[in-house]
């Protein structure tokens, strides 16, 4: 640890974790092994964070939800392993009425100064591109890819592996292995190459692809849709999950 950084006596940190200059970790945080804060870096409690993360200079992990409700309640933030937060990167703890816990699972990659707000649970592997924005309460599942400057409406999911172009402005919940692009947004079918970059198998994404022609290219109403789709389109994982995600949406779809 760096003699100019500032590490509460109530923060808890693992085996093999280093803490560079001028960096202030806070009472309530725990920092698993391994993991490096680099300089300048802020952590407020309570925050955990599991193995292996890499903290760049200037991020802010843990802060005071940015909600005018706020009180100052016992709210929580809750990071897995191998995330990288880049430089300026911030997110905020959870609210009462969010459920009180922020959470990012593993293996995330958050570029320069993306936000990630109060109440947001974020699933493994996703990668958020420089400057992207999520709101409070908003959905990330596993594998989605949020491009630079785009920003996420409060309360809407972003189901797993799909692709959100740059500059996208998302305020109904986009679709899994869709591409999804603009201000405001529309999908743009399956994202073929970034599934085949995956290691999707070909059957595998011509179904999807089938699927989403039934879906919103057949003119059929989605209960007509869904119904053609059981007959028609083989029962993968993959489909099931598109076809779960649309039925579950509060907001609607992005079309």
């Amino acid at each position: 640890m760096h003699p100019s950084a500032e590490v509460d006596a109530g923060a808890s940190l693992a085996p093999g974790t280093a803490v560079h200059a001028f960096s202030v970790i806070g009472p309530g945080v725990v920092l698993g092994p391994e993991c490096v804060v680099g300089p300048h870096a802020t952590i407020e409690g309570p925050t955990e964070i599991g193995a292996r993360c890499r903290i760049f200079p200037f991020a802010s992990l843990g802060t005071a939800p940015q909600d005018l409700k706020y009180g100052g309640e016992r709210t929580q933030l809750r990071i897995g392993d191998d995330n990288t937060f880049r430089e300026g990167v911030t997110v905020n703890r959870g609210t009462v009425g969010g459920g009180g816990v922020t959470r990012i699972g593993s293996s995330n990659l958050l570029m320069t100064g993306t936000h990630v707000a109060h109440d947001c649970q974020v699933g493994s592997g996703v990668i958020f591109a420089n400057a992207a924005t999520l709101a409070g309460h908003v959905m990330v599942e596993d594998g989605a890819t949020i491009g630079a400057f785009s920003g996420v409406h409060q309360f809407c999911r972003v189901g797993r592996h799909a692709y959100i172009g740059g500059y996208s402005v998302i305020t109904q919940d986009a679709m899994p292995y869709v591409l999804t692009v603009g201000n405001r947004a529309r999908s743009f079918g399956i994202n073929v190459i970034g599934l085949e970059r995956k290691q999707f198998v070909p059957e595998t994404i011509r179904a999807l692809k089938q699927a989403y022609r039934i879906l919103f290219r057949s003119r059929l109403t989605l209960e007509a849709a869904f119904e053609r789709l059981s007959r028609e389109i083989p029962d993968t994982p993959e489909v099931g999950a598109l076809v779960e995600f649309i039925r579950g949406s509060q907001r609607g779809v992005i079309r």
